[in-house]
Protein backbone atom coordinates (compact mmCIF):
# COMPACT_ATOMS: atom_id res chain seq x y z
CA UNK A 1 0.00 0.00 0.00
CA UNK A 2 1.36 3.42 -0.98
CA UNK A 3 2.47 5.68 1.85
CA UNK A 4 -0.06 8.42 2.60
CA UNK A 5 0.93 12.05 2.78
CA UNK A 6 0.11 13.97 5.94
CA UNK A 7 -2.53 15.90 4.00
CA UNK A 8 -4.16 12.58 3.12
CA UNK A 9 -3.90 11.39 6.72
CA UNK A 10 -5.93 14.38 7.85
CA UNK A 11 -8.84 13.06 5.79
CA UNK A 12 -8.80 9.59 7.38
CA UNK A 13 -11.65 9.45 9.94
CA UNK A 14 -11.10 8.20 13.48
CA UNK A 15 -12.06 4.54 13.55
CA UNK A 16 -14.98 3.43 15.72
CA UNK A 17 -14.36 0.57 18.12
CA UNK A 18 -17.04 -2.14 17.95
CA UNK A 19 -19.02 -2.58 21.15
CA UNK A 20 -22.01 -4.45 22.50
CA UNK A 21 -25.49 -3.08 21.85
CA UNK A 22 -26.69 -1.13 24.93
CA UNK A 23 -29.90 -3.14 25.36
CA UNK A 24 -28.00 -6.42 25.19
CA UNK A 25 -25.09 -5.46 27.41
CA UNK A 26 -27.18 -4.09 30.29
CA UNK A 27 -28.20 -7.69 30.95
CA UNK A 28 -24.67 -9.18 31.01
CA UNK A 29 -21.23 -8.54 32.49
CA UNK A 30 -19.33 -9.22 29.25
CA UNK A 31 -16.90 -6.58 28.04
CA UNK A 32 -18.65 -3.61 26.45
CA UNK A 33 -15.88 -2.45 24.11
CA UNK A 34 -14.83 -5.29 21.81
CA UNK A 35 -11.47 -3.95 20.61
CA UNK A 36 -10.04 -3.08 17.21
CA UNK A 37 -9.64 -5.68 14.50
CA UNK A 38 -6.19 -5.70 12.81
CA UNK A 39 -7.72 -3.79 9.89
CA UNK A 40 -9.20 -1.08 12.11
CA UNK A 41 -5.95 -0.77 14.08
CA UNK A 42 -3.96 -0.35 10.86
CA UNK A 43 -6.38 2.29 9.56
CA UNK A 44 -6.27 4.22 12.84
CA UNK A 45 -2.47 4.03 12.92
CA UNK A 46 -2.44 5.66 9.47
CA UNK A 47 -3.83 8.83 11.04
CA UNK A 48 -0.73 9.52 13.15
CA UNK A 49 1.32 12.41 11.73
CA UNK A 50 4.58 11.23 13.40
CA UNK A 51 5.22 14.69 14.81
CA UNK A 52 8.83 15.82 15.22
CA UNK A 53 7.94 16.91 18.75
CA UNK A 54 5.35 14.37 19.95
CA UNK A 55 3.38 16.17 22.66
CA UNK A 56 1.32 13.00 23.16
CA UNK A 57 4.29 11.43 24.95
CA UNK A 58 4.43 14.40 27.32
CA UNK A 59 0.83 13.66 28.27
CA UNK A 60 1.57 10.06 29.27
CA UNK A 61 2.49 9.57 32.96
CA UNK A 62 4.80 6.67 32.07
CA UNK A 63 6.19 8.15 28.85
CA UNK A 64 5.04 5.47 26.39
CA UNK A 65 6.88 5.71 23.05
CA UNK A 66 3.65 6.54 21.25
CA UNK A 67 4.88 7.52 17.76
CA UNK A 68 7.20 4.51 17.66
CA UNK A 69 4.56 1.91 18.50
CA UNK A 70 2.00 3.47 16.15
CA UNK A 71 4.51 3.62 13.27
CA UNK A 72 5.29 -0.06 13.76
CA UNK A 73 1.56 -0.84 13.66
CA UNK A 74 1.18 1.16 10.46
CA UNK A 75 4.00 -0.82 8.89
CA UNK A 76 2.42 -4.12 9.90
CA UNK A 77 5.16 -4.85 12.45
CA UNK A 78 3.03 -5.84 15.44
CA UNK A 79 5.99 -7.32 17.30
CA UNK A 80 7.87 -4.04 16.89
CA UNK A 81 4.83 -2.23 18.23
CA UNK A 82 4.84 -4.50 21.29
CA UNK A 83 8.54 -3.87 21.92
CA UNK A 84 8.11 -0.10 21.66
CA UNK A 85 5.07 -0.19 23.94
CA UNK A 86 6.63 -2.31 26.66
CA UNK A 87 9.77 -0.21 26.85
CA UNK A 88 7.76 2.01 29.21
CA UNK A 89 4.42 0.35 29.96
CA UNK A 90 4.27 -2.97 31.80
CA UNK A 91 0.47 -3.24 31.59
CA UNK A 92 -0.73 -2.03 28.16
CA UNK A 93 -3.78 -4.32 27.93
CA UNK A 94 -5.01 -2.82 31.21
CA UNK A 95 -4.13 0.80 30.45
CA UNK A 96 -5.70 0.62 27.01
CA UNK A 97 -9.01 -0.18 28.69
CA UNK A 98 -9.21 2.03 31.75
CA UNK A 99 -6.84 5.00 31.41
CA UNK A 100 -8.34 8.44 30.66
CA UNK A 101 -6.44 8.92 27.41
CA UNK A 102 -8.80 11.72 26.42
CA UNK A 103 -7.33 13.96 29.14
CA UNK A 104 -3.73 12.74 28.83
CA UNK A 105 -1.97 11.56 25.67
CA UNK A 106 -4.89 12.14 23.29
CA UNK A 107 -5.46 15.61 24.72
CA UNK A 108 -2.00 16.57 23.41
CA UNK A 109 -2.46 15.06 19.93
CA UNK A 110 -2.23 17.81 17.28
CA UNK A 111 -5.07 16.22 15.29
CA UNK A 112 -7.38 17.07 18.18
CA UNK A 113 -6.94 20.79 17.57
CA UNK A 114 -9.20 20.73 14.51
CA UNK A 115 -10.77 17.31 14.68
CA UNK A 116 -10.51 14.04 16.57
CA UNK A 117 -7.17 12.88 18.01
CA UNK A 118 -5.57 9.56 17.18
CA UNK A 119 -7.23 6.81 19.25
CA UNK A 120 -4.02 6.10 21.15
CA UNK A 121 -5.74 4.22 23.97
CA UNK A 122 -7.55 1.85 21.61
CA UNK A 123 -4.34 1.15 19.73
CA UNK A 124 -2.59 0.54 23.06
CA UNK A 125 -5.24 -2.02 23.97
CA UNK A 126 -4.84 -3.74 20.60
CA UNK A 127 -1.08 -4.05 21.10
CA UNK A 128 -1.47 -5.15 24.73
CA UNK A 129 -3.98 -7.86 23.84
CA UNK A 130 -1.68 -9.18 21.11
CA UNK A 131 1.19 -9.40 23.58
CA UNK A 132 -0.94 -11.21 26.16
CA UNK A 133 -1.79 -13.85 23.59
CA UNK A 134 1.59 -14.25 21.89
CA UNK A 135 4.23 -13.07 24.43
CA UNK A 136 6.61 -11.69 21.83
CA UNK A 137 8.34 -9.51 24.43
CA UNK A 138 9.60 -11.78 27.21
CA UNK A 139 10.34 -10.01 30.46
CA UNK A 140 14.01 -10.60 31.26
CA UNK A 141 15.64 -10.30 34.65
CA UNK A 142 19.06 -8.71 34.95
CA UNK A 143 21.83 -10.34 36.93
CA UNK A 144 20.51 -10.90 40.49
CA UNK A 145 21.67 -8.22 42.91
CA UNK A 146 20.91 -10.09 46.12
CA UNK A 147 18.75 -7.20 47.31
CA UNK A 148 15.21 -7.83 48.55
CA UNK A 149 12.25 -5.47 48.19
CA UNK A 150 8.81 -5.80 49.76
CA UNK A 151 5.91 -4.36 47.78
CA UNK A 152 2.82 -3.70 49.90
CA UNK A 153 -0.22 -3.80 47.65
CA UNK A 154 -0.66 -5.32 44.20
CA UNK A 155 -2.58 -2.57 42.43
CA UNK A 156 -1.19 -0.60 39.49
CA UNK A 157 1.48 1.24 41.52
CA UNK A 158 2.71 -1.89 43.30
CA UNK A 159 2.66 -4.06 40.18
CA UNK A 160 4.58 -1.52 38.12
CA UNK A 161 7.18 -1.03 40.84
CA UNK A 162 7.53 -4.80 41.27
CA UNK A 163 8.03 -5.52 37.56
CA UNK A 164 10.56 -2.73 37.09
CA UNK A 165 12.57 -3.84 40.14
CA UNK A 166 12.36 -7.48 39.05
CA UNK A 167 13.71 -6.60 35.62
CA UNK A 168 16.61 -4.80 37.32
CA UNK A 169 17.62 -8.00 39.12
CA UNK A 170 16.19 -7.44 42.59
CA UNK A 171 14.25 -10.10 44.51
CA UNK A 172 10.68 -8.86 44.84
CA UNK A 173 7.89 -10.04 47.15
CA UNK A 174 4.36 -8.61 46.91
CA UNK A 175 2.09 -8.62 49.97
CA UNK A 176 -1.62 -8.33 49.10
CA UNK A 177 -4.30 -8.04 51.79
CA UNK A 178 -7.06 -9.59 49.65
CA UNK A 179 -7.21 -13.19 48.47
CA UNK A 180 -6.41 -12.26 44.85
CA UNK A 181 -3.75 -9.89 43.51
CA UNK A 182 -4.59 -6.85 41.41
CA UNK A 183 -5.87 -4.32 43.94
CA UNK A 184 -8.40 -1.87 42.54
CA UNK A 185 -8.02 -3.48 39.11
CA UNK A 186 -9.89 -6.55 40.38
CA UNK A 187 -12.03 -5.32 43.28
CA UNK A 188 -13.01 -1.93 41.89
CA UNK A 189 -13.33 -2.09 38.11
CA UNK A 190 -16.17 -4.22 36.72
CA UNK A 191 -15.72 -7.15 34.38
CA UNK A 192 -17.48 -5.30 31.56
CA UNK A 193 -14.76 -2.64 31.60
CA UNK A 194 -11.73 -4.73 32.53
CA UNK A 195 -11.99 -8.54 32.33
CA UNK A 196 -10.17 -10.13 35.24
CA UNK A 197 -8.50 -12.64 32.91
CA UNK A 198 -6.53 -9.68 31.50
CA UNK A 199 -5.31 -8.60 34.95
CA UNK A 200 -4.39 -12.09 36.08
CA UNK A 201 -2.62 -12.85 32.80
CA UNK A 202 -0.43 -9.75 33.20
CA UNK A 203 0.40 -10.61 36.82
CA UNK A 204 1.04 -14.31 36.23
CA UNK A 205 3.34 -13.67 33.28
CA UNK A 206 5.41 -11.11 35.17
CA UNK A 207 5.68 -13.37 38.22
CA UNK A 208 6.77 -16.31 36.06
CA UNK A 209 9.39 -14.37 34.08
CA UNK A 210 10.85 -12.36 36.93
CA UNK A 211 10.44 -14.70 39.89
CA UNK A 212 8.18 -12.25 41.73
CA UNK A 213 6.57 -13.83 44.79
CA UNK A 214 2.96 -12.91 45.53
CA UNK A 215 1.51 -13.46 49.01
CA UNK A 216 -2.29 -12.97 49.13
CA UNK A 217 -4.22 -12.69 52.41
CA UNK A 218 -1.22 -10.83 53.83
CA UNK A 219 -2.34 -7.75 55.76
CA UNK A 220 0.66 -5.56 56.50
CA UNK A 221 0.06 -3.89 59.84
CA UNK A 222 -1.22 -7.20 61.19
CA UNK A 223 0.88 -10.00 59.68
CA UNK A 224 4.03 -7.86 59.77
CA UNK A 225 4.59 -4.19 60.49
CA UNK A 226 6.70 -2.09 58.16
CA UNK A 227 9.48 -2.12 60.76
CA UNK A 228 9.35 -5.93 60.86
CA UNK A 229 9.63 -6.12 57.07
CA UNK A 230 12.76 -3.97 57.22
CA UNK A 231 14.07 -5.80 60.29
CA UNK A 232 13.55 -9.48 61.04
CA UNK A 233 12.06 -10.23 57.60
CA UNK A 234 15.24 -9.02 55.96
CA UNK A 235 13.97 -6.68 53.26
CA UNK A 236 16.29 -3.92 52.09
CA UNK A 237 13.48 -1.60 50.99
CA UNK A 238 9.69 -1.32 51.15
CA UNK A 239 7.32 0.24 48.63
CA UNK A 240 3.82 1.17 49.82
CA UNK A 241 1.25 0.89 47.05
CA UNK A 242 -1.77 0.18 49.21
CA UNK A 243 -4.14 2.52 47.40
CA UNK A 244 -7.06 4.28 49.02
CA UNK A 245 -9.65 1.73 50.06
CA UNK A 246 -11.31 3.41 53.03
CA UNK A 247 -14.72 4.76 51.91
CA UNK A 248 -16.22 8.15 52.65
CA UNK A 249 -19.86 8.60 53.72
CA UNK A 250 -22.12 11.63 53.81
CA UNK A 251 -22.74 12.82 57.37
CA UNK A 252 -26.52 12.86 57.13
CA UNK A 253 -29.26 11.15 59.15
CA UNK A 254 -30.07 7.60 58.12
CA UNK A 255 -26.72 6.32 56.82
CA UNK A 256 -26.92 3.27 59.12
CA UNK A 257 -30.10 1.86 57.59
CA UNK A 258 -29.95 -1.48 55.79
CA UNK A 259 -29.44 -0.79 52.11
CA UNK A 260 -26.90 2.02 52.53
CA UNK A 261 -23.44 0.86 51.57
CA UNK A 262 -20.18 2.13 50.18
CA UNK A 263 -19.26 1.72 46.53
CA UNK A 264 -16.14 -0.14 47.71
CA UNK A 265 -18.16 -2.82 49.46
CA UNK A 266 -20.66 -3.11 46.63
CA UNK A 267 -18.06 -3.33 43.86
CA UNK A 268 -15.85 -5.73 45.82
CA UNK A 269 -18.80 -8.11 46.22
CA UNK A 270 -19.72 -7.82 42.55
CA UNK A 271 -16.23 -7.90 41.02
CA UNK A 272 -13.69 -9.66 43.22
CA UNK A 273 -16.20 -11.98 44.88
CA UNK A 274 -18.09 -12.62 41.59
CA UNK A 275 -21.43 -11.77 43.15
CA UNK A 276 -23.03 -11.39 39.73
CA UNK A 277 -22.49 -15.13 39.21
CA UNK A 278 -24.28 -16.20 42.40
CA UNK A 279 -24.98 -19.06 43.20
CA UNK A 280 -22.10 -20.34 41.06
CA UNK A 281 -19.97 -18.21 43.40
CA UNK A 282 -20.81 -17.94 47.10
CA UNK A 283 -21.30 -14.17 47.43
CA UNK A 284 -24.89 -12.98 47.01
CA UNK A 285 -25.43 -9.33 46.13
CA UNK A 286 -28.76 -7.73 46.90
CA UNK A 287 -29.74 -4.84 44.65
CA UNK A 288 -32.77 -2.60 45.12
CA UNK A 289 -35.53 -1.84 42.64
CA UNK A 290 -34.78 1.89 42.88
CA UNK A 291 -31.09 2.51 43.46
CA UNK A 292 -29.49 5.91 44.10
CA UNK A 293 -25.73 6.22 43.59
CA UNK A 294 -24.34 9.34 45.26
CA UNK A 295 -21.46 10.88 43.29
CA UNK A 296 -20.47 11.10 39.63
CA UNK A 297 -16.91 9.81 39.33
CA UNK A 298 -15.85 6.63 37.56
CA UNK A 299 -16.61 4.61 40.71
CA UNK A 300 -20.14 5.98 40.71
CA UNK A 301 -20.58 5.03 37.04
CA UNK A 302 -19.28 1.53 37.75
CA UNK A 303 -21.67 1.17 40.70
CA UNK A 304 -24.67 2.37 38.70
CA UNK A 305 -23.91 0.18 35.69
CA UNK A 306 -23.38 -2.89 37.90
CA UNK A 307 -26.71 -2.17 39.61
CA UNK A 308 -28.48 -2.01 36.26
CA UNK A 309 -27.05 -5.36 35.25
CA UNK A 310 -27.97 -7.03 38.52
CA UNK A 311 -31.51 -5.71 38.18
CA UNK A 312 -31.71 -7.08 34.64
CA UNK A 313 -30.40 -10.50 35.67
CA UNK A 314 -32.95 -10.64 38.48
CA UNK A 315 -35.70 -9.65 36.08
CA UNK A 316 -34.72 -12.49 33.75
CA UNK A 317 -35.15 -14.94 36.64
CA UNK A 318 -38.38 -13.53 38.11
CA UNK A 319 -40.12 -11.95 35.13
CA UNK A 320 -40.54 -8.67 37.02
CA UNK A 321 -39.61 -5.21 35.73
CA UNK A 322 -35.89 -4.42 36.26
CA UNK A 323 -36.24 -1.14 38.19
CA UNK A 324 -34.33 2.16 38.05
CA UNK A 325 -30.83 3.38 38.83
CA UNK A 326 -30.11 7.06 39.51
CA UNK A 327 -26.86 9.00 39.68
CA UNK A 328 -27.39 11.79 42.23
CA UNK A 329 -24.81 14.57 41.85
CA UNK A 330 -24.70 17.96 43.52
CA UNK A 331 -23.09 19.76 40.57
CA UNK A 332 -24.05 19.96 36.88
CA UNK A 333 -23.12 17.73 33.98
CA UNK A 334 -20.23 20.05 33.09
CA UNK A 335 -18.46 19.26 36.39
CA UNK A 336 -18.88 15.47 36.24
CA UNK A 337 -15.44 13.97 37.01
CA UNK A 338 -16.05 10.58 35.35
CA UNK A 339 -14.71 9.81 31.89
CA UNK A 340 -17.01 11.08 29.15
CA UNK A 341 -17.06 7.59 27.63
CA UNK A 342 -18.27 6.04 30.88
CA UNK A 343 -21.03 8.65 31.26
CA UNK A 344 -22.10 8.04 27.65
CA UNK A 345 -22.20 4.27 28.18
CA UNK A 346 -24.19 4.69 31.39
CA UNK A 347 -26.74 6.88 29.62
CA UNK A 348 -27.02 4.41 26.74
CA UNK A 349 -27.75 1.64 29.22
CA UNK A 350 -30.49 3.58 30.98
CA UNK A 351 -28.92 5.19 34.06
CA UNK A 352 -30.92 8.28 35.12
CA UNK A 353 -28.89 11.38 36.04
CA UNK A 354 -30.18 13.76 38.72
CA UNK A 355 -27.88 16.78 38.53
CA UNK A 356 -27.77 19.70 40.99
CA UNK A 357 -29.25 17.40 43.63
CA UNK A 358 -27.85 16.62 47.08
CA UNK A 359 -29.13 14.14 49.71
CA UNK A 360 -29.88 15.55 53.17
CA UNK A 361 -31.51 12.53 54.85
CA UNK A 362 -32.16 8.83 54.23
CA UNK A 363 -35.47 7.36 55.40
CA UNK A 364 -35.94 3.89 56.87
CA UNK A 365 -38.99 1.74 57.54
CA UNK A 366 -39.96 -0.05 60.75
CA UNK A 367 -37.54 -2.88 59.89
CA UNK A 368 -34.57 -0.55 59.47
CA UNK A 369 -34.50 -0.81 55.67
CA UNK A 370 -34.05 2.14 53.32
CA UNK A 371 -37.39 3.37 51.99
CA UNK A 372 -36.63 6.85 50.67
CA UNK A 373 -34.26 9.80 50.51
CA UNK A 374 -34.74 13.50 51.17
CA UNK A 375 -32.84 15.75 48.73
CA UNK A 376 -32.38 19.44 48.07
CA UNK A 377 -31.85 21.25 44.78
CA UNK A 378 -28.53 23.01 44.26
CA UNK A 379 -27.25 25.93 42.22
CA UNK A 380 -23.66 26.71 41.27
CA UNK A 381 -21.75 29.63 42.73
CA UNK A 382 -18.13 30.71 42.37
CA UNK A 383 -15.34 28.13 41.82
CA UNK A 384 -13.95 26.44 44.95
CA UNK A 385 -10.45 25.08 45.62
CA UNK A 386 -11.03 22.26 43.12
CA UNK A 387 -11.61 24.79 40.33
CA UNK A 388 -15.23 23.71 39.93
CA UNK A 389 -18.17 25.95 40.72
CA UNK A 390 -19.29 25.52 44.31
CA UNK A 391 -22.74 23.92 44.79
CA UNK A 392 -25.08 25.99 46.97
CA UNK A 393 -28.39 24.67 48.39
CA UNK A 394 -31.56 26.40 47.19
CA UNK A 395 -33.63 27.23 50.24
CA UNK A 396 -37.07 25.59 50.28
CA UNK A 397 -36.34 23.22 47.36
CA UNK A 398 -36.36 19.95 49.35
CA UNK A 399 -38.09 16.93 47.81
CA UNK A 400 -38.28 13.18 48.39
CA UNK A 401 -36.96 10.36 46.18
CA UNK A 402 -38.47 6.88 46.31
CA UNK A 403 -35.39 4.65 46.73
CA UNK A 404 -34.68 1.37 48.50
CA UNK A 405 -30.89 1.27 48.13
CA UNK A 406 -28.23 3.99 48.40
CA UNK A 407 -24.61 3.53 47.28
CA UNK A 408 -22.08 6.12 48.44
CA UNK A 409 -19.42 6.79 45.78
CA UNK A 410 -17.86 9.90 47.31
CA UNK A 411 -14.16 9.15 47.28
CA UNK A 412 -11.82 7.17 49.49
CA UNK A 413 -8.86 7.48 51.84
CA UNK A 414 -5.96 5.15 52.64
CA UNK A 415 -6.71 2.40 55.16
CA UNK A 416 -4.79 3.27 58.35
CA UNK A 417 -4.09 -0.35 59.30
CA UNK A 418 -0.87 -0.55 57.26
CA UNK A 419 0.60 2.30 59.33
CA UNK A 420 0.55 0.38 62.62
CA UNK A 421 3.91 0.79 64.36
CA UNK A 422 5.35 2.70 61.42
CA UNK A 423 7.28 5.31 63.37
CA UNK A 424 8.76 8.14 61.32
CA UNK A 425 6.30 7.78 58.43
CA UNK A 426 4.67 11.19 58.05
CA UNK A 427 1.07 11.42 56.85
CA UNK A 428 -1.25 14.26 55.91
CA UNK A 429 -4.50 15.21 57.64
CA UNK A 430 -6.31 13.17 54.94
CA UNK A 431 -4.39 10.04 55.90
CA UNK A 432 -2.22 9.95 52.80
CA UNK A 433 1.52 9.34 53.00
CA UNK A 434 3.88 12.27 52.60
CA UNK A 435 6.22 11.31 49.76
CA UNK A 436 8.29 13.05 47.13
CA UNK A 437 6.29 13.06 43.88
CA UNK A 438 9.37 12.50 41.70
CA UNK A 439 11.05 9.73 43.69
CA UNK A 440 8.42 8.28 46.01
CA UNK A 441 10.69 8.72 49.02
CA UNK A 442 8.87 8.99 52.33
CA UNK A 443 10.08 10.44 55.62
CA UNK A 444 10.85 6.94 56.90
CA UNK A 445 14.24 5.51 55.86
CA UNK A 446 14.12 2.76 53.22
CA UNK A 447 10.39 3.24 52.63
CA UNK A 448 8.91 4.55 49.37
CA UNK A 449 5.26 5.10 48.47
CA UNK A 450 3.23 5.89 45.38
CA UNK A 451 -0.22 5.90 43.85
CA UNK A 452 -3.47 6.60 45.69
CA UNK A 453 -1.87 6.11 49.12
CA UNK A 454 0.04 9.34 48.38
CA UNK A 455 -2.28 11.30 46.08
CA UNK A 456 -5.68 10.05 47.16
CA UNK A 457 -7.93 8.38 44.59
CA UNK A 458 -6.56 9.05 41.09
CA UNK A 459 -6.04 7.17 37.81
CA UNK A 460 -4.47 3.81 37.07
CA UNK A 461 -1.81 5.30 34.82
CA UNK A 462 -0.80 8.00 37.33
CA UNK A 463 -0.32 5.26 39.94
CA UNK A 464 1.78 3.32 37.46
CA UNK A 465 3.91 6.39 36.83
CA UNK A 466 4.49 6.76 40.56
CA UNK A 467 5.47 3.08 40.83
CA UNK A 468 7.90 3.44 37.94
CA UNK A 469 9.58 6.54 39.37
CA UNK A 470 9.89 4.92 42.79
CA UNK A 471 11.40 1.75 41.30
CA UNK A 472 14.12 3.79 39.62
CA UNK A 473 14.93 5.55 42.89
CA UNK A 474 14.88 2.33 44.92
CA UNK A 475 17.28 0.78 42.41
CA UNK A 476 19.72 3.66 42.81
CA UNK A 477 19.53 3.31 46.59
CA UNK A 478 20.06 -0.47 46.53
CA UNK A 479 23.11 -0.07 44.29
CA UNK A 480 24.63 2.42 46.73
CA UNK A 481 24.40 5.37 44.34
CA UNK A 482 22.28 7.46 46.72
CA UNK A 483 21.31 7.49 50.39
CA UNK A 484 18.65 10.17 50.90
CA UNK A 485 18.30 9.34 54.62
CA UNK A 486 22.01 9.27 55.38
CA UNK A 487 21.61 11.53 58.40
CA UNK A 488 18.70 9.41 59.72
CA UNK A 489 20.24 5.96 59.68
Amino acid sequence: MAELTNRERLRVPRQTMPRQDPLARRANFDEVALGFTPELARQEAERCLQCAKPHCVEGCPVGVLIPEFILALRQGDIEGAVRAMKEKNNLPAICGRVCPQETQCEARCVLGKKGEPVAIGRLERFVGDYELEHHVYPLERATPTGKRVAIVGSGPAGLTCAVDLGRLGHEVTIFESLHKPGGVLVYGIPEFRLPKRVVYAEIDYAAECLGIKVHPDAVIGRLYTIDELLGEQGFDAVFLGTGAGLPTFLRIPGINYNGVLSANEFLTRVNLMKGYLFPEYDTPVKVGRRVAVIGAGNVAMDSARCSLRLQALRAQETGEEPGEVHIVYRRSRVEVPARAEEVHHAEEEGVIFDFLTNPVEIYGDEHGNVCGMRCIRMELGEPDESGRRRPIPIEGSEFDMDVDMVIMALGTRPNPLVFNEAGGLERTKWGTVVADQETGRTTKPRVWAGGDVVTGAATVISAMGAGKRAAADIDRFLRGEINPWQDSV
